[in-house]
């Protein structure tokens, strides 16, 4: 089943084209990886897939609705696509627990008592639950992003949007991170993922798709992604990073 569908998608800021056509397709369960230089576009797209930036032409497909020209189909499926940014956004002067309970109780109107537990156990999951009480700033990176990574989850969304979200971390937290994201893919999360960590990519991917100045070059999978595919860009844009 097709969760997302993006057709033709444009959009420029001013006279700068960022998005030039793109196209792609995410399956129920798929977890797809998009990457490519800094500047090529991909959280200008991955934005687009959850509202937060507009599109000059082109659809956005979610679940068979089209959400352009309409703020409402917007506002009723946002919290069914998540996104956990680079940057936490967490709250600083509330603490782990109700950063995490704000959307399910503001947004979504349910009771605490029905939704404190979940809360706890998704903590408990990622390793957080002795964290609770505790405030963002008594956080490392590391762990400010896993309560990122929940507080998406307790939204219980169809679609997880990941940008970059090991890019400000130190090498050592990366990896605390990226098992939460793996155990995820294994229980058939639908994930759409921009990152610059190639094991990673690799190792999660069931699709990796390759932009570079805003249109996409390469839609592969993982092995012949790596291994096989015949594109001097992608050649050059891997050997940049030594992989």
């Amino acid at each position: 089943m097709t969760v997302l569908e993006v057709q033709d998608i444009h959009k420029s800021y001013g006279e700068n084209e960022i998005l030039k056509g793109v196209s792609l397709s995410i399956e129920k369960g798929q977890v797809l990886v998009l990457l490519g230089p800094s500047g090529s576009g991909k959280s200008t797209l991955l934005r687009t897939l959850n509202g937060l930036e507009t599109i000059d032409q082109g659809n956005i497909i979610f679940n068979g609705q089209s959400l352009i020209q309409s703020e409402k189909a917007w506002q009723k499926v946002r919290p069914e696509i998540g996104m956990v940014f680079q940057s936490y956004d967490l709250f600083p002067n509330l603490t782990v627990l109700e950063n995490i309970l704000l959307g399910p109780l503001k947004v979504q109107k349910k009771k605490r008592a029905l939704i404190e537990s979940e809360a706890l156990n998704l903590l408990e999951r990622v390793g957080l639950q002795s964290k609770a009480e505790a405030y963002p700033r008594e956080l490392s990176g590391g762990q400010k992003q896993r309560v990122a990574i929940v507080r998406a989850l307790i939204m219980k969304p169809q679609l997880l949007l990941f940008d970059e979200v090991t890019a400000s971390l130190d090498p050592e937290m990366v990896r605390e991170v990226l098992l939460v994201i793996q155990d995820l893919a294994a229980e058939g999360m639908t994930m759409f993922i921009v990152t610059h960590e190639m094991n990673f990519a690799r190792q999660v991917a069931d699709q990796i798709i390759f932009m570079d100045a805003g249109k996409i070059l390469v839609t592969a999978d993982s092995e012949t992604f790596f291994n096989r595919v015949e594109s001097p860009r992608v050649e050059q844009f891997l050997s940049s990073l030594a992989f």
